[in-house]
């Protein structure tokens, strides 16, 4: 216990407010002279040593009480470090308005409650803490140091509501392996430096609505192999630096809806990995096209939601898995499921993608073939092969020229059908204007153009008419040579095409 002498007026009344637990509240009641941002200026009548609240949370003033004890102060100009780091701390501390001159400690403590809101100070160190209750830091200010929970266990919710972090490292918030039993909630969060939470639990979810996080050089959130219910990024949510969630697993939703991902500084970063992520719903619908790269190879979800902004210039799709996908438009109403529209810019989504996979364009015709879109699902195939015939030789990419033309590589067959009848309907106008010279010694049935140009195209058998009549003009018998190659090109196009449908190349 510190001595009676020791006490400045100020203290003396925390002292001997906190057997019983009451408040002790030191501000004027003008706005201006109370905002922590001014805590430098305030006088010995609203200073309160850190030393002196240090001794009454391990027990230096064991006054008998009826009530609950603890430590409730507001609008004090905190001096001296005040370090907890290890300690076994018993009561609720509950620190308002409050200005603290160095940073707050409590690396390997064990807590109840801690409130430290509406507060300005340097950083909390609070790595390895057990924190039995709430860790509340609504609006409070963190000026040149950063928040540290590594591998922190928070039994209650931990609240970063409103606050403001500017740290003068890479990271703002490092709490990488941190254990919550209850929700972390970081609504309208601003922080100059990263948010640093890899591999950690979260059951209660991460809100992080409206919040701003700025770390355009490097990595804004870094959140791999997080285990979370929800991860709330959304309503205004702005990432200016790469937003990574390799590997996390996501029970619900995964919601981005209405963020800005601003990606590293000049595009240089991708703003957006989600590589191997699991979600049940990732709703990507963005207000505004994020200025780096989209990376969710591998990643799984059972419901995909885009916008008309979601996909920037380059995305790595290989390996994405989606149950289904909805587009939501104007008034985030849900598009109609099979628009043409649609189709032509996910198919334009796919090939935004690096190089050429069949995986992403498979991937999206399985989806509309769920939903009984089968004519979008050929669509889909269709631009596959197209894309494909990119990579093919010369000689591979003409033959590919050949098929699209006939068939459209078997997903549209009744393009032979067309080209079928134009070649007939040709042969025939051309073979009726003209005639033909009887081949000598073979009698039969008279000249027919139209079973003539017929009996030209089909390549193996024949009706009887070719064989039994040539051309003396060169330009009938040209057309007559051109029919029959067209006939053996059709054939081989339509088995290729065939073949290929049939074991869906």
């Amino acid at each position: 216990m510190l001595p009676d002498i020791e006490l400045t007026p100020p203290e003396r009344r925390v002292w001997d407010a906190f057997p019983e637990g009451r408040p002790v509240d030191l501000r004027t009641g003008e706005p201006e002279a109370d905002d922590p941002a001014r805590g430098d200026r305030w006088g010995a009548d609203r200073t309160v040593r850190s030393a002196v609240l240090a001794a009454l949370l391990l027990g230096g003033n064991p006054e008998p009480s009826a009530a609950v004890a603890s430590l409730r102060l507001t609008g004090a100009r905190i001096t001296g470090p005040l370090d907890l780091d290890g300690a076994e701390i018993n009561h609720v501390l509950w620190l308002e308005h409050c200005f603290f001159e160095e940073p707050l400690s409590l690396y390997g403590a064990s807590t109840r409650t801690i409130g430290v809101k509406d507060s300005r100070l340097p950083g909390i160190e609070a790595g390895l803490a057990r924190i039995q209750g709430r860790f509340d830091l609504k609006r409070s200010v963190l000026e040149g140091g950063r928040l540290s929970l590594v591998n922190a266990h928070v039994v209650g919710e931990l609240s970063l509501n409103g606050a403001r972090i500017a740290a003068d490292g890479k990271w703002a918030v490092f709490a990488g392996g941190l254990v919550m039993e209850s929700g972390v909630f970081c609504t309208n969060l601003t922080t100059r430096g990263g948010v640093r939470l890899p591999g950690a639990q979260l059951p209660g979810g991460l809100f992080m609505r409206g919040a701003r996080i700025s770390s355009p050089d490097g990595v804004a959130l870094a959140a791999d192999s997080v285990t979370a219910s929800t991860l709330d990024l959304s309503e205004g949510f702005t990432a200016e630096g790469t937003v990574r969630l390799r590997g996390a697993r996501v029970s619900d939703n995964l919601n981005f809806a209405g963020a800005r991902l601003k990606g590293a500084r000049d595009g240089a970063g991708p703003a957006l990995v989600c590589l191997q992520a699991q979600a049940t719903d990732l709703d990507l619908s963005l207000a505004e096209p994020p200025t780096g790269a989209i990376d969710v190879r591998g990643a799984q979800v059972s419901f995909l939601h885009e916008n008309e902004h979601s996909w920037p210039d380059v995305v790595e799709l290989d390996g994405f898995v989606y149950g289904a996908i909805e587009m939501t438009g104007a008034g985030r109403r849900p598009e109609a499921v099979g628009r043409r529209e649609g189709v032509i810019r996910r198919v334009d989504w796919i090939g935004r993608s690096p190089g050429y996979s069949p995986q992403p364009y498979e991937q999206l015709a399985d989806c509309y073939r769920r939903v009984g879109h089968d004519d979008d699902a050929r669509r889909v195939l269709l631009a596959k092969q197209r894309h494909r015939r990119r990579t093919l030789s010369p000689a591979g990419r003409a033959w590919g020229h050949v098929l699209d033309a006939t068939v459209g590589y078997g997903y549209r067959p009744w393009l032979a059908g067309a080209w079928l009848l134009s070649l007939v309907l040709l042969g025939t106008l051309v073979f009726t204007a003209h005639d033909p010279t009887q081949v000598e010694g073979n009698g039969g049935a008279p000249f027919q153009p139209f079973v003539y140009t017929l009996d030209l195209l089909i390549p193996i058998g024949g009706l009887g008419q070719r064989t039994n009549w040539y051309w003396a003009d060169t330009g009938p018998q040209w057309l007559a040579y051109g029919l029959i190659a067209a006939g053996w090109v059709l054939t081989t196009a339509v088995l290729a095409g065939v073949t290929r449908t049939v074991n869906r190349g």
